[in-house]
């Protein structure tokens, strides 16, 4: 079931990539996070409210918040700040990169997740597995050599250092959601980071952008930043019940996650008409294989 639920995250995930690098498109980078993450805790603030003061909701309902102390919140209020930090490094370098560069660079989490995942929780992986995920890092390493060949010097290129701090602060940010979610409510969590986000965006966005918003690129709405917000709460929803199973593996799930590349490929494709999609498209092929070995690993450990 949790590995059915990665793979939902992941479409989900796709999604959201896409209507980022839309909502991007010649638009201030930190007003369009802020806006998302306003958008995110309306999404929940229903559910916390009725939760909290509403009698009779059955506490036992996947969208129960459960009301908890400064000890829950204080984990939740560190996991804030780790998402923040990567997607203010993420929304930066997706704007200025090409979708189908930002995807596999992006696609690295995976492996900084399973060497985190090896160490601190002590996973191990059966051969199925381990077939899958060398599958994944070479595609991952063949996707980002085919991004060289749009002339993005990957040694000196600034944007690139931002997606990768992303993926790295990305990295951190799922092993510490393994841990969490051996502790709080998936509901809980969710709910109140997106909360604390946006607060946390508040001093961002009056002491960063206020000030020199007239000498740098403007900030015009467009739609398609609600739909950052609902895929992205969508695919977070369906990734923590994931790993609130007490069998799921955070190595396999954050890897699975990362197949959402294929969706941000087709769409670098059709609707931004990037470049070199031939042999990007091989590499593509082989991150499908190495799904499809997870899976039967997955299955077969279960």
């Amino acid at each position: 079931m949790w590995l059915f639920l990665a793979f939902l995250s992941a479409v989900l995930l796709g999604f959201y990539d896409v209507f980022k690098k839309q909502s991007l498109k010649d638009n201030a980078v930190l007003p369009v996070l802020f806006l998302n993450t306003i958008f995110s805790s309306l999404i929940f603030l229903p559910f916390i409210l009725v939760s909290a003061f509403v009698p009779g909701v059955p506490e036992d309902t996947i969208f129960n918040v459960p009301v908890a102390g400064w000890e829950e919140h204080k984990y939740i209020i560190v996991k804030s700040f780790i998402v923040l930090s990567s997607w203010i490094f993420g929304y930066f370098g997706m704007k200025h990169l090409p979708l189908t560069i930002v995807g596999p660079v992006n696609a690295t989490r995976p492996v900084m997740v399973l060497m985190g995942a090896l160490l601190v929780f002590g996973e191990r992986l059966n051969l199925y597995q381990w077939i899958g995920v060398t599958l994944a890092i070479l595609s991952f390493f063949m996707l980002s050599r085919s991004g060289k060949k749009e002339g993005i010097d990957f040694k000196h290129d600034k944007w690139i250092f931002f997606v990768i701090a992303a993926s790295v602060m990305g990295a951190i940010s799922g092993l510490y959601d393994k841990y969490l979610m051996t502790r709080l409510n998936p509901m809980l969590v969710q709910s109140w980071y997106n909360v604390y986000q946006a607060f946390i965006m508040c001093p961002v966005i009056l002491l960063l952008w206020l000030p020199k918003r007239k000498t740098t690129t403007p900030f015009r709405w467009d739609r398609m930043i609600i739909l950052i917000s609902v895929f992205l709460s969508a695919a977070d929803f369906v990734y923590f019940y994931a790993l609130s199973h007490e069998d799921s593996m955070v190595s396999i799930v954050s890897m699975v996650r990362r197949s959402s590349v294929i969706v941000s490929f087709l769409f670098g494709a059709i609707v931004f008409h990037e470049k070199n999609l031939k042999s990007k498209a091989i590499d593509l092929l082989l991150v499908l294989i190495g799904m499809i070995f997870l899976y039967f690993g997955t299955k077969q450990s279960g």
